[in-house]
């Protein structure tokens, strides 16, 4: 039996409609490896994930070096060496005075346990999260999406949660210019915890940039607002950077770009290359509120995923994610160039090589282009381009490709969008 037979027999597949029939057998660089031997220019990255590239021999070595002396103790009944070395080194690459992690194994799984830490600190339950933001498919992380599509199913959720206006320049909830922007998102805050909860906010949790509700970048000075106000009022702020850490938007934290220092701080995806590895950090004395038996976790800092972070850190310090900034402002240049011809494209947004083009059916509208985002993915696909798609409504071209990617593979990647806009100006209604 086939794999992608196994697949449809065997495996529960709950987030698209169907799986890509993409056999991926191996990856080197930038690129990705059909069984079959099509080479895909991967820029979706397995969601973000693998920014030093596929199959990093820096991060194997290392990787393999501690398989070879252990590959589980369980990290929180014993001193083990990879996991110290990676949380002494995270307390040095984050913005602030974060200095103690809890190490998990996914994105959920960290928030989670940020909430769970936020709550013990501060003693109170509510939180205020961002319309349009994704945070998790577990239970309180979905109680805190204001995406409504990851949402459907799901319910009840969590009670005890509002939403804040998205900072959303292109869709402005205000209307306004954005050049002219008063930080009407940003002030909203204030009046959303006052008014909509009960006086009991814990935090407020939001991405420095958006991912799955379509690489939506916050404006100049919302961050920093936000925090003026969070303070004001005695919450805690809790930047997710599962999506946009380690290097992906050109700086080793997105957070990095609005000049804010989080009281916790969640990652995942691109912490370590591909090894299963989630965490979250605080303050030394938010981290110090855990009582004994108050949070725990099994596989949580496995040695062998936490020896490939220390690797993938110091590969991505050397120079990489500086890198990652100049590639980006060149690649979101050409889109830019390739919007003045071609009215489909509404916006280009990003940051680093974290990038959204927002696709539109009619431009005097803003009519969401959800069906000509989905035809772009798949002649992409079609062509040798593997390519994300997001927001609400599905209409924004996700482009997040291995910080390692060449000029020339960007060339191409841009050539074939296109290309794909070109042909869905004359098939998609």
């Amino acid at each position: 039996m086939g794999v992608q037979e196994q697949y449809r027999d065997y495996v529960m597949t709950g987030f698209v409609k169907r799986v890509e029939p993409v056999v991926a057998d191996r990856g080197d660089g930038a690129y990705l490896y059909d069984a079959d031997g099509t080479e895909y220019i991967d820029c979706f990255a397995g969601i973000s994930v693998t920014n030093a590239g596929h199959h990093n021999e820096k991060i194997l070595a290392a990787a393999m070096e501690q398989a070879q002396k252990l590959v589980h103790a369980c990290s929180y009944v014993y001193h083990v060496p990879s996991v110290g070395a990676l949380a002494e080194k995270l307390a040095q690459i984050t913005p602030g005075d974060l200095k103690k992690t809890f190490f998990g194994n996914g994105g959920a799984e960290a928030i989670e346990g940020a909430f769970r830490l936020a709550k013990r600190y501060s003693g109170k339950r509510e939180f205020l999260a961002i319309e349009s933001s994704f945070h998790g498919r577990s239970f309180a992380t979905l109680s805190v999406t204001g995406n409504s599509g990851r949402k459907k199913g799901g319910g009840p959720y969590m009670p005890g949660v509002a939403f804040t206006p998205t900072p959303y320049c292109y869709r402005c909830f205000a209307e306004k210019d954005p050049d002219t922007c008063d930080l009407l998102c940003a002030r909203r805050v204030a009046e959303v915890a006052r008014l909509h909860l009960s006086g009991d906010v814990c935090a407020f949790i939001a991405e420095p940039v958006m991912g799955e509700g379509g690489i939506i970048v916050p404006p100049e000075g919302y961050f920093r607002r936000v925090k003026e106000i969070l303070d004001e009022m005695g919450i805690l702020f809790i930047a997710d950077e599962v999506q946009s850490g380690f290097g992906r938007t050109g700086k080793m934290f997105a957070i990095e770009h609005h000049g804010v220092a989080p009281d916790l701080m969640t990652m995942a995806k691109g912490i370590a290359d591909g090894w299963p590895l989630s965490a979250f950090i605080a303050r030394p004395e938010i981290a110090d509120a855990f009582q004994v038996g108050d949070h725990l976790s099994t596989f949580g800092g496995n040695p062998v995923s936490c020896a490939a972070a220390v690797a993938n850190i110091d590969f991505l310090l050397d120079g990489v994610v500086d890198d990652a900034a100049r590639k980006g402002e060149a690649f979101m240049a050409k889109l830019r160039e390739l919007q003045k011809t071609q009215p489909l494209i509404g916006d280009v947004r990003g940051k680093g090589l974290m990038v959204g083009v927002e696709l539109i059916a009619d431009p005097a509208t803003k009519a969401y282009g959800t069906a000509q985002a989905g035809f772009v993915r798949q002649y992409c696909l079609d062509h040798g381009v593997l390519i994300g798609v997001g927001g609400n409504f599905g209409s924004v071209l996700r482009i997040q490709p291995p910080l390692v990617i060449d000029d020339a593979q960007l060339d191409r990647v841009v050539a074939t969008i296109a290309a794909g806009l070109g042909a869905a100006a004359k098939t998609v209604a």
